[in-house]
């Protein structure tokens, strides 16, 4: 009874401690002289926010439940170079996008951090904790891809978007997937339901397009990698592999109907120290399952913030 009393009392303790909450915006320039646009909000353990994309800026994942977090966490958004409202750079490889989590990571005199990555940021993440082990309290993993645009996950999405077009589903090699779900993309588009391989409500999408308009930004980086893929290879890589080698702690969030990362895809991942939560929900659960996204969070980074 007394150690249920003392674990109580460490958990009010430190929920009461993070609950005033400080904010500020900041810009800071890399080595190689890029402008990071970047936000700190929120009072408690220091967590980097790795938007998706590639190339999303923050302001949607902050504006759209992400920001329910800093109640008992120090969130650290950033855009990165080529994206929202960071500069470009002639230099959009894997390495520089690592590197410029970890100068933030130094401007911002934080010693272990929590990283929290969505959707395509799975492959940022992934690659600093594999390099920076020693500055990684925890890693947190929302509906990433390891794989981008692997044939499994584009199977299933190819499955999926025959089902919503009332289409016989048939086998197509695998050297026709790009080619046949650009296809189906494209009819779904102009039944206007392509949205539903990220949600299967529309408001969600207009919700996240209203926050767009009202945040400019520019997409230099999501653009290099959709458009050169021959030259940004590594974007394209399998790393689910490397995960095995990964040894901090791993939260995974997956949704049962996330076809945009495939629900199937975070079954690959092999890190020793990891721990999946499974919700009923599709791409966006930390808007459309906030309260079970954010204790799912906050769990993790209770048991795991004095480590």
């Amino acid at each position: 009874m007394k150690t249920i009393h003392l674990l109580l009392f460490i958990f009010l303790s430190w929920t009461f401690a993070s609950a005033q909450k400080s904010s500020y915006k900041g810009i800071f320039e890399t080595s190689d002289h890029v402008k990071i646009n970047y936000k700190v909000s929120g009072k408690g353990e220091a967590c980097i926010y790795v938007p998706g994309g590639p190339g999303q800026g923050y302001p949607s994942f902050e504006l759209m439940g992400g920001s329910h977090l800093e109640k008992n966490m120090k969130m650290v958004y950033m855009d990165q170079r080529g994206s929202g409202e960071s500069g470009t750079s002639e230099h959009y490889h894997l390495e520089a996008m690592v590197k410029d989590i970890e100068e933030l990571r130094q401007h911002l005199k934080l010693d272990r951090v929590f990283l929290l990555a969505h959707s395509f940021g799975g492959i940022i993440a992934v690659n600093y904790a594999k390099k920076y082990p020693q500055h990684i309290k925890g890693l947190i993993l929302a509906n990433v891809t390891l794989h981008f645009l692997n044939n499994e996950s584009v199977k299933e999405q190819i499955e999926y978007g025959n089902r919503l077009l009332v289409k016989e589903n048939k086998t197509v090699p695998e050297d026709s997937l790009s080619g046949e779900i650009s296809k189906i993309s494209a009819a779904l588009r102009k039944k206007r339901i392509g949205y539903k391989f990220l949600t299967e409500d529309i408001e969600t999408i207009k919700k996240m397009e209203k926050i767009d308009s009202l945040h400019p930004r520019i997409i230099d980086f999501g653009m290099a990698v959709i458009s050169k893929p021959k030259e940004y290879p590594e974007y394209y890589t399998d790393y689910a592999p490397v995960t095995k080698d990964i040894r901090v702690p791993v939260l995974i969030i997956t949704g049962k109907k996330d076809k945009a990362v495939g629900t199937r895809h975070y079954q690959t991942f092999q890190f020793p120290h990891q721990k999946v939560v499974s919700i009923d929900g599709g791409h966006l659960l930390y808007y459309e399952k906030n309260r079970k996204f954010i204790h799912s969070v906050w769990n993790f980074v209770f048991r795991h913030h004095s480590t």
